[in-house]
């Protein structure tokens, strides 16, 4: 063990740099391989936390053979299902998304405080199917209307602790994502229970949950606006119960009961399964690919891979400087097998020094950007597992990658140590060649694909979109607001950088879809996305109408309200310009504005003013502002303008491109991982590219000492050095670039429009691999080279 300590202590000394570049490469590996697999298994187990989570199924449905599957349905015809079969434990329904709601909490001070809570209004049932792990009151609570569950984080924040059953929270006013769709009753609830909260891996958040009215949609067929769960009573009953509901359906002529008497059809999905299901409409659950699941473990094993090569690179290039040292203990006694033991442990001791820096720096992370990154908890506590299988592999790296340094060092005979030259050999030089090769090959490819998901990204972000966002400022408006909504305006407009106002029912460009309505026209059933707006929104956000005309006030004064319609939906369905459906007259045809994300094709889409029948409201509010204006000013003055009008609510103001930035939030933070991990890798393989510049350097001093008495100039050896690199280079890129250019495609076609593939983005990779590279091997070699011919001639 002294020997060990001492040889461990000597290498540290002699070898500064070497041994900190080892480590530092190691240390990051480490860490980046830690924090990709505490990704990997957030991803891996998200909703397996249910107990019964094998036995959890999502209902879903799609109308007639050519459509999709949507995943939302009826009440009555989920019902239908949850009673038709005793293989069925459990049902229960649920709202599709959560909505934001201003609770008035009683926290014993005689006054009540706002917060501002996600909720979720559920059948009873809901307890019976997902896991609620009560510490205060009963899951059974949400059997009453007037009573509801909040988790633990809640009751903490709120009233200080857990134990907060019977305590009372006034709902106040709700946002809604679809035009004031999926609100809850404005009354005086009381805390029924406090359940423990969910891991962030799942689809339900820790939020308040409430029970659906009684008789909310409970008779309408023609309402699909709910998601629905199933708790069977086995797995393997999941296989016939569709095609065994399809005999009830058509037995029961449910059909008679469906929009335009369409066959429905059906599918159950497994609830841990849900997390990658892409292709499924009005899915609001969390989304991941197994394909990105696949890439993260490939770019974890990779980074370990270039850290291991590098580990054997720099120990094996420590030879010339060492061999002197360990053939001394050798003609003083010391045996091979010692010898190989102690450097074998010495480098396991670097692998394990590395490993407990890599700790630290993952316990740091957890307090960075890189937090925000990444869904998983960073916390070490959280990853127990994890930890122990990183500290398990670190001594197997080191033990894999001392082991060809230990018996390379040991194999020489003491008397021709002098003369050992394996390291020029053919089959020194070309096993130390494809080490480099590996690592030179997965920096182009991870180069290449941070690249194009940086384009992508970008793409999205800046892509005309058919309408003018650059000058607008978007905020959520409540029914307070929207009842004073001609003083709103007015008192927006006073600021004299504030152009106009408008409102919708929705986020334009702020999701995937919106509620999408089936009516029928001409004697056809039609299908579009219907988007609720003032008559001033199509004005104020520039869209152009190709034909017709424009909203105007009159409109909302209607009984039906009016429609323009986009392109896409008059082609489809051949609709003409006074066409009228259920009333509501079709004044104009805009273009094909770019009204969801990027993720989706434009498909028949209209923006409707309501008319005087129907009670749609605004939930949304625009504020354009004119060129040149102080946008913060105008900022402060719309934040101003709704404090005063309803000071208790947190209202969300904020620019546009935050609209763009939080759709595109999942691809531009999967983009910076990559890139993150991409640079670390390129990194490590640049300290690989050190350590083998060390080696050969220090196994040609000699001939570089002759060439320079025979008259080569320092230029001249440094281009004989940097030319095998250059070969190596060309070589890995052939081989990476096709590789690269497979896995962009495959990852592009998540997106309905892309940006292209450009050739120059493959070669600014090999453009900057290139010059780092030379880079390196010329400020290691440029001492060398200059180096007085007689040391090295003498030393050698």
């Amino acid at each position: 063990m002294k020997t060990i300590i001492r040889n461990l202590l000597s290498v540290l000394r002699r070898f500064k740099m070497a041994t900190l570049l080892n480590v530092l490469g190691l240390s990051i590996a480490f860490a980046a391989f830690m924090v990709i697999m505490m990704q990997v298994d957030y991803d891996r187990n998200f909703d397996k936390f249910h107990k019964e989570a094998n036995r959890i199924y999502r209902l879903e449905m799609k109308w007639g053979d050519d459509d999709g599957l949507q995943a939302v349905l009826s009440r009555p015809l989920a019902d239908a299902f949850f009673n038709f079969s005793p293989h069925i434990v459990a049902g229960a329904l649920t709202y599709p998304m959560y909505s934001q709601t201003v609770f008035l909490a009683d926290v014993g001070t005689g006054e009540r405080v706002s917060y501002m809570e996600p909720n979720l209004p559920v059948y009873s049932s809901f307890v019976d199917v997902f896991t609620f792990d009560m510490l205060d009151g009963s899951a059974k609570a949400l059997e009453d209307p007037e009573k509801i569950l909040i988790p633990a984080s809640m009751a903490q924040k709120i009233f200080g602790t857990e134990f907060a059953a019977g305590r009372h929270m006034k709902a106040a006013d709700t946002q809604g994502r679809f035009s004031g769709m999926f609100t809850i009753a404005e009354i005086d609830y009381t805390v029924g229970g406090v359940y423990r909260d969910f891991p962030v891996n799942g689809i339900l958040q820790n939020a308040v949950y409430l029970k659906i009215d009684d008789k909310e949609g409970l008779h309408e067929w023609g309402n699909s606006s709910y998601n629905a769960y199933l708790l069977l009573d086995s797995p393997a009953s999941a296989e016939n119960l569709v095609s065994e509901f399809l005999d009830y359906y058509k037995k029961n002529d449910l059909e008679k009961n469906m929009w335009g008497n369409k066959t429905a059809n059906f599918q159950l999905t497994p609830l841990p399964e849900l997390h990658y299901v892409t292709d499924v409409a009005f899915d609001m659950a969390p989304k991941t690919s197994r394909q990105t699941l696949l890439v993260l473990i490939a770019i974890a094993c990779v980074i370990i891979l270039i850290a291991g090569i590098n580990f054997t690179n720099f120990s094996t290039a420590l030879t010339p400087m060492r061999i002197r040292s360990i053939n001394t203990q050798k003609v003083l006694g010391s045996s091979d097998s010692t010898l190989r033991f102690s450097l074998l442990m010495e480098a396991v001791g670097i692998s394990f020094i590395a490993f407990i820096l890599a700790l630290v720096a993952v316990y740091l992370a957890a307090d960075t950007p890189l937090k925000a990154l990444v869904g998983a908890d960073l916390s070490l506590t959280a990853h127990p597992v994890l930890i122990s299988v990183t500290g398990v592999l670190a001594i197997l790296l080191g033990l894999l990658a001392g082991l060809y340094p230990a018996y390379y060092i040991t194999s020489f005979s003491p008397a021709l140590v002098l003369k050992g030259s394996f390291g020029l050999s053919p089959k020194g030089r070309l096993l130390r060649n494809v080490l480099i090769s590996v690592q030179f090959i997965a920096s182009f490819a991870l180069i290449i694909g941070a690249m194009f998901m940086y384009m992508q990204n970008n793409y999205m972000r800046t892509s005309s979109l058919g309408y003018d966002k650059d000058e607008i400022i978007v905020t959520d408006l409540t029914a307070k607001v929207m009842k004073n909504k001609d003083s709103f305006k007015n008192r927006l407009k006073s600021f004299s950088g504030i152009e106009d106002v408008t409102a919708a029912g929705f986020q334009l460009s702020g999701q995937d879809q919106y509620s999408t309505w089936g009516r029928e026209l001409n004697g056809k059933y039609i299908q579009y996305q219907c988007l609720p707006v003032d008559p001033s929104f199509l004005q104020v956000l520039g869209i152009p109408v190709n034909e017709g005309r424009d909203f105007r006030p009159e409109d909302a004064l209607t009984a039906e309200g009016v429609y323009v319609f986009n392109e896409s939906a008059r082609k489809a369905y051949d609709i003409q310009l006074g066409d009228k459906i259920y009333g509501a007259e079709i004044v104009g045809f805009c273009p094909d504005i770019k009204a969801a994300s990027f993720r989706m094709e434009i498909t028949p889409m209209a923006f409707y003013v309501p008319g005087t029948s129907r009670n749609e409201q605004s939930t949304f509010g625009y504020i354009r502002v004119g060129a040149g204006t102080d946008k913060l000013a105008a900022m402060e003055h719309v934040k101003k303008v709704l404090s005063e009008i309803q000071s208790d609510y947190p209202f969300d103001v904020r620019f546009f491109d935050d609209v763009l930035n939080n759709l595109y939030e999942k691809e531009t933070n999967l983009g910076a991982l990559i890139t993150l991990f991409s640079l670390i890798a390129v990194f490590i393989s640049m300290v690989g590219v050190f350590g083998l510049v060390v080696f050969d350097s220090q196994y040609r001093r000699k001939e570089i000492g002759v060439r320079k008495v025979l008259g080569s100039t320092t230029s001249q050896i440094l281009i004989m050095f940097n030319k095998t690199y250059i070969r190596i280079l060309a070589v890995c890129f052939v081989l990476a670039a096709p590789a690269a250019y497979y896995a962009v495609n495959k990852w592009l076609e998540n997106f309905a429009y892309k940006t292209p593939v450009y050739w120059w983005v493959f070669a600014l990779s090999f453009a900057l691999i290139f010059f780092i590279t030379i880079l390196t091997v010329t400020f290691q070699n440029w001492r060398t080279a200059n180096e007085n011919p007689v040391y090295s001639i003498k030393d050698n």
